[in-house]
């Protein structure tokens, strides 16, 4: 069966392309649907469907933008209400892509409407099934996100819904189907994801704790909301973009492609409050960047972390950027619902020096360096709890930066400590945080724990404080 996986690696993102006899479907699209009208066109076939496993919360799908270039019909499961039109697919139904069919799996669990899609040949085998957010290689999906929307859908009686979908619907299915599901490691719509894409069923009945054929409905709940972070505040409003519209990715870059000298940029920034948002590499933030400006790279997670640490996706945001890179950095804001780029700093970071403008920096210090004084000097840890746990400075307290918002209170304002992630990147985009709140005394350690691992520093495992001591 000729099925394509195209992985999005910063936001952990998969999306399916079928094609047979001249037709197509797309499952789960990322918002810049150009590539998938290209693939289709390099099979000369007509993009019949737009198949969406859920209303997606960790980033805002394509299927308006394809269904407007294509003409293609955009299909959900059971339940599923959108505001424009759309197949509601009742349970088992089934559509013909080709020769192929596709028979739409009700799977209540995730979100109310999750819908995996059964991929059977042109000679009735069945090959794989496309899971979503339901099930994933080595986890399944959280069950918590729908309540933020209704509240009567809370996370208890959502788990309850995905025990049986996965013990009703998916596991008697053949072992030798393929699992295709919609993220990998990375995602926050789980917590023990695989970095592996795809696997077998069977093998997943063997190795995914929420499959284990002896598990009952308390030993899964309890399993599965153990340890489960908040998720990030941008997932309720990218959901309302998926049900309701939105604006076409097309008009959102023409607006942002909008070149601004240092003056008009400074102006624009005054006049609007918009955010500062600088994507370039953290060294390069570290030595100079604008004052007041936020560093998130656009090597990294660049998306997910905008959305967890952006309060609002309508927020006003001009950009810093490589050169050349402007149209990536609001393409992959887009995919998050960041869509109010007003413009970026024509020349970069150089014009504005050049223009007399003042810059900043962030204080740094190597892994050796920080060995001298480590003993005497608060320390915190911006790694995830996980993370934390498994290895960790032990004066070091852990505040993550996917929640430095809400613990601002703990962190000191009148004396210099230390801040530290994995590998430099996350402490960075801390300390700009911080930065434009007034803090200057943090100091940043290069490369993190990657660095500090190869010092004399004493590590251990443990526990991580909740708050500053």
């Amino acid at each position: 069966m000729k099925i394509e996986q195209i992985y999005t690696g910063c936001i952990a993102h998969a999306a399916y392309y079928i094609e047979n006899n001249g037709e197509a479907a797309i499952f789960d699209p990322l918002r810049e649907v150009q590539p998938y009208i290209n693939r289709s066109e390099k099979d000369k076939a007509k993009i019949k469907y737009i198949f969406e496993t859920h209303f997606h919360a960790d980033f805002v799908s394509g299927h308006l933008d394809l269904a407007q270039k294509t003409g293609a019909n955009i299909v959900y499961g059971p339940t599923a209400n959108p505001n424009f039109e759309a197949i509601i697919a009742t349970d088992n139904q089934e559509f013909k892509v080709g020769n192929y069919t596709i028979r739409a799996i009700h799977t209540p669990g995730h979100t109310l409407e999750s819908t995996c899609y059964l991929l059977i040949d042109e000679n009735g085998k069945q090959h794989g099934i496309i899971t979503g957010d339901t099930l994933f290689i080595g986890d399944v999906g959280r069950p918590d996100l729908a309540q933020k929307l209704v509240a009567d859908l809370t996370q208890d009686k959502l788990a309850e819904y995905l025990f049986h979908s996965l013990r009703d619907k998916i596991m008697p299915l053949s072992d030798d189907l393929i699992v295709y599901p919609n993220h990998g490691a990375g995602s926050a719509c789980g917590k023990n994801m695989s970095k592996e894409t795809t696997d077998t069923l069977g093998n997943q009945k063997k190795t995914n704790y929420a499959l284990r054929a002896n598990m009952t409905i308390d030993d899964f709940k309890k399993e599965l909301l153990d340890g489960l972070l908040p998720p990030p505040a941008y997932f309720p409003q990218n959901v309302l973009m998926n049900i309701q519209g939105y604006e076409s990715l097309d008009s959102i870059k023409e607006k942002a492609d909008n070149p601004l000298s240092p003056q008009d940029f400074e102006a624009i920034a005054n006049q609007t409050e918009a955010l500062i948002l600088d994507v370039r590499h953290e060294t390069d933030f570290v030595k100079a960047h604008i004052p007041n400006s936020i560093f998130i790279g656009l090597h990294g997670q660049f998306a997910p972390w905008v959305g967890a640490l952006v309060r609002d996706v309508k927020q006003p945001i001009l950009l810093i950027t490589p050169e050349g890179q402007e149209e990536e950095t609001v393409t992959r804001l887009s995919r998050v619902g960041f869509d109010n780029t007003l413009g970026y700093l024509k020349g970069g970071i150089d014009s504005w020096v050049k223009a007399g403008y003042e810059t900043d920096s962030i204080y740094s210090v190597s892994p050796e360096e920080f060995e001298k004084s480590f003993e005497t000097t608060p320390i915190i840890d911006c790694r995830r709890p996980g993370e934390y746990s498994s290895l960790h400075i032990n004066r070091a307290t852990n505040i993550p930066l996917d929640f430095l918002n809400d613990h601002l209170s703990e962190i000191p304002k009148n004396e210099p400590f230390y801040v530290h992630c994995a590998g430099g990147y996350r402490s960075v985009i801390w300390s700009s945080i911080m930065k434009s709140r007034g803090y200057h005394n943090m100091i940043n350690i290069e490369t993190g724990m990657s660095g500090i691992k190869n010092t004399a520093i004493p590590l251990v495992e443990g526990v991580c404080p909740s708050t500053l001591k």
